[in-house]
């Protein structure tokens, strides 16, 4: 694994961009795999500004995102296919024929899941897959106890997910309970993957991440199973990591 440090958020953002960019410049091709929620928001910022000020075209790149919310329509304000078109597909020069979400409202959800995952398989799997990582060590929305060799599935979120992302909706009673999510096995499919976290409060996550100890109590750490790691942590996420190695 390679791990990046750096000042703050807004440097973890430059710098996840400028891998971003570099694969694509690498590969007009390039199938992405993107993340929705707080942590991507200024990398996808320095995309668009990429796109805009440095001509980085992304005409023929694909992407699949990690999940959406069960329930949700991609028209819905709240639904992760919202969330990316305005956020960043809107902005740039792909065509949205090449972004792919998981359809929430789809059923029976067990047949889109197999879609999906036939999907990735098909398209790539993705060249870069971003990720970032919960307080509990969620990726995507594989909560503790999601077994390493889980594909496109249903999940029911935890308590700590929900109220993390309550804050993205009117009423905490909102916030869905069920996601469609790419696996653990779906995530390590991908050819490399760049890890963001930002933040004191994922510094015990980054904490037991850097561990290095596998479990699925902690399903980020199937991570290290991966050749082709890259984390991008900024100094308050890294804090308590700084102090143990004091």
């Amino acid at each position: 694994m390679k791990l990046i440090r750096v000042e703050n958020y807004e440097e973890m953002s430059s710098s996840a961009a400028h891998l971003v960019e570099q694969q694509v410049l690498k590969n007009s091709h390039s199938v992405l795999g993107l993340a929705t929620g707080s942590t991507p928001l200024g990398l996808y910022k320095q995309l668009i500004r990429g796109a805009s000020e440095r001509g980085i075209s992304y005409r023929h790149v694909r992407t699949v995102n990690l999940d959406e919310y069960r329930g949700l329509s991609g028209d819905h304000p709240n639904s992760y296919r919202h969330f990316m078109d305005e956020k960043l597909f809107r902005h740039i020069d792909i065509s949205l024929e090449n972004t792919h979400i998981p359809n929430g409202k789809a059923l029976p959800v067990e047949a889109e899941c197999r879609r999906y995952e036939a999907l990735i398989d098909e398209m790539g799997p993705p060249h870069l897959q971003i990720l970032g990582m919960g307080t509990n060590g969620h990726i995507g929305f594989n909560e503790p106890g999601t077994p390493e060799n889980s594909l496109t599935h249903c999940v029911q979120l935890e308590e700590s997910t929900r109220n993390s992302n309550a804050r993205f909706f009117s009423d905490s009673d909102r916030v869905p309970t069920h996601a469609i999510t790419m696996g653990i096995q779906s995530i390590l499919k991908s050819e490399q993957i760049l890890l963001l976290a930002s933040g004191k409060k994922k510094a015990q996550a980054v904490k037991r991440f850097l561990d290095g100890q596998v479990s699925e109590d902690f399903p980020a750490s199937f991570l290290w199973k991966h050749n082709h790691v890259t984390l991008i942590v900024d100094r308050e996420a890294y804090s308590l990591a700084a102090a143990k190695e004091e």
